[in-house]
């Protein structure tokens, strides 16, 4: 099967009552183009004659290890002239868009054709996370970004934790930009403790932030895609959650919770014309993930060593019989073109109930 192929569970001739479960395998290789339109291709191939659940992959590790890309290149994507118009008169709004995948998101959205409004606390979230938190600087950086594609971007900075504070939110862009289309729940943290040394705040901050908040995200903006008669949710999980993390039992816990979340809201909006999905991307270079904490695991992980304070060139060498071609993370620009999909019109009959099957 060739890294363009897509796998799609057993299920010969579902009748139409009937929910199956498809994968699909992200493209490995770094274009974007190319990227959207075999996940284009990928849906296509599913038909139309039942309910099907899909989750969108991004490459783990050693999948991300199989590429011959370079990841050293302009880390914003630009606009491609043949889908540029695909989120055209769209508004999405984004948590966590101050970096990271849901900055590329934004930016992608925009050169596609969506004006944005980008939610972040701009400051730390946790006590107990060991790499720096989103700034002010950062979702200004990000409106500049969405500008320079031509597009209108409203920054909110709040506290998803606070469902009251975001149904405000929701009702001033509705009341001022008149319609929200798209929702992306990507803001999140990770702490790494072991389960039986874990402070209470440690279990909870994750919990909090990663599940009860991309609820509070879907409760607080879902009337307004009620209100348009429609539209499209995307919750952002993990690898993580669906396998396991040693040292990240909380934030394994909160994700493979969003995935269920997702699957349940999906059974729920779909009559309101409101599909619900997952991306679940593997490590992708975030300052979540590229950090001394995570190669310092990834080492002992691979070896056995413990290292102290590790660097980045010293985690790359344990890695590297692991990751021939030297590639341990994902860039997050090739993560939202799949979001530019599943927030689009092709992506109507694409949604994450599934009562059929779990996702083990």
């Amino acid at each position: 099967m060739s890294s363009h192929d897509h796998k799609i569970a057993d299920d010969p001739q579902p009748s139409r009552d009937e929910v199956c479960r498809a994968t699909i395998d992200l493209p490995k290789r770094p274009d974007r183009r190319g990227m959207l339109l075999g996940t284009l291709a990928g849906i296509g191939a599913l038909g139309i004659g039942s309910a099907r659940a899909v989750e969108v992959h991004a490459p783990t590790e050693q999948q991300a290890a199989a590429s011959t890309a370079a990841t050293e290149t302009d880390s914003q994507p630009a606009g491609r002239p043949d889908l540029e118009a695909i989120l055209t008169g769209k508004v999405a709004v984004v948590t966590g868009a101050a970096r990271g995948i849901g900055r590329s998101i934004a930016v992608e959205f925009a050169a596609n054709g969506a004006d944005f409004v980008g939610l972040d606390i701009c400051r730390p979230a946790s006590a107990h996370t060991l790499y720096p938190h989103s700034t002010r600087a950062d979702l200004d950086e990000t409106e500049r970004l969405v500008a320079s594609r031509g597009r209108r971007f409203t920054p909110i900075v709040t506290d998803i934790r606070d469902i009251a504070a975001l149904r405000a939110a929701a009702k001033s862009v509705s009341d001022k930009i008149g319609r929200i289309n798209i929702v992306v729940a990507d803001a999140g943290i990770q702490p790494f403790q072991p389960l039986l040394e874990m402070t209470d705040a440690q279990w909870h901050e994750p919990i909090d932030v990663n599940l009860n908040s991309t609820a509070n995200t879907i409760r607080a903006f879902g009337p307004a895609l009620m209100a348009a008669g429609g539209g499209r949710i995307i919750v952002v999980a993990s690898m993580q959650g669906r396998y396991g993390t040693k040292n990240g039992s909380s934030y394994s816990a909160s994700k493979w919770g969003v995935l269920g979340l997702m699957k349940s809201a999906a059974l729920e909006l779909g009559e309101h014309k409101i599909t619900v999905n997952a991306i679940v991307p593997g490590l992708i270079d975030t300052l979540m993930t590229r950090n001394e904490t995570r190669w310092k695991l990834a080492m002992a992980a691979a070896d056995g060593r413990v290292v102290n304070e590790p660097t980045e060139a010293q985690a790359a060498a344990v890695l590297k019989p692991y990751s021939p071609p030297e590639l341990h993370w994902l860039n997050p620009d090739q993560i939202a073109p799949a979001a530019v999909f599943l927030a689009s019109d092709g992506a109507a009959i694409v949604t994450g109930g599934n009562s059929a099957q779990n996702t083990a």
